[in-house]
């Protein structure tokens, strides 16, 4: 199938002025699959780039306008470490955002990070995916909306360079053991994020600047980057990045 993927790049002067206008993509996102669909499905990203986006859709300039009890919240991946880490993707994300908005407790879907054996949770989440979304055995979730973020070796969620989870497209959701960082994680694999309405990619500093040049670059020549594979087929992908990490795209 060819893909009809849409990319549109924003660049922004600092991590504050990124983190607001992500914040009010998503507030507007939501607010038109409710209106058009009647409930918005999210997968959330962990790391420090969302932290400030959460934070402010939990303010009330923000917080009021978002119709919470239609909104659907899973995750992309998740760390597998105990519950009471500051690291862990749910227990931050509660933390900064859900904790201070009316969401229902059954509207929040989260990857059990904390489980004893992460092979056992990943089929365990693909299964709620499979329920929510009403899926056969065969069937792909459609997300309204995917935020990522990408790390400086370009990996996005928990696909890595080198992880065995780029290559599967069977399992919506794989764990495996990143050397990299020294940890099992759950994530999402590409069949599920290359059937998202949109991807938003969050991505700020120095240190992303080579791999924002090379996953956003024409040609094909060098490593194709994790964060480079996702494109889905009928969607589009938002970059949001900072002015330090677009310093090497062409002006």
């Amino acid at each position: 199938m060819v893909s009809s993927t849409q990319v549109e790049l924003n660049i922004f002067q600092d991590l504050d002025d990124l983190s607001r206008q992500t914040a009010t993509r998503f507030a507007g996102f939501a607010r038109d699959a409710v209106r058009m669909e009647g409930r918005f499905t999210v997968a959330l990203s962990g790391g420090s780039t969302p932290q400030l986006t959460y934070s402010l859709l939990a303010q009330e300039a923000l917080r009021s306008q978002i119709p919470w009890d239609a909104i659907h919240i899973f995750w992309g991946d998740e760390r597998c470490v105990p519950l009471e880490r500051p690291d862990n993707h749910f227990t931050m994300t509660t933390e900064l955002l859900l904790s201070k908005v009316p969401i229902p407790e059954g509207n929040v879907r989260r990857m059990r990070g904390e489980a004893a054996n992460p092979h056992e949770a990943a089929p365990e989440y693909e299964g709620s995916l499979r329920e929510f979304f009403g899926l056969g055995p065969t069937g792909i979730p459609r997300f309204d909306l995917i935020l990522l973020g990408m790390g400086a070796d370009g990996h996005t969620a928990s696909l890595f360079p080198g992880s065995p989870g780029l290559e599967e497209r069977d399992k919506l959701v794989v764990a495996h053991y990143v050397p990299k960082v020294g940890m099992n994680r759950l994530t999402l694999t590409y069949p599920v994020l290359n059937n998202a309405r949109v991807i938003m990619f969050l991505a700020a500093g120095n240190e992303k600047a080579e791999a924002l040049k090379s996953v956003l670059a024409d040609d094909t020549c060098g490593p194709i980057l994790p964060a480079r594979l996702v494109k889905p087929v009928e969607g589009e992908v938002i970059w949001m990045v900072d002015r330090a990490a677009a310093r090497l795209l062409d002006r």
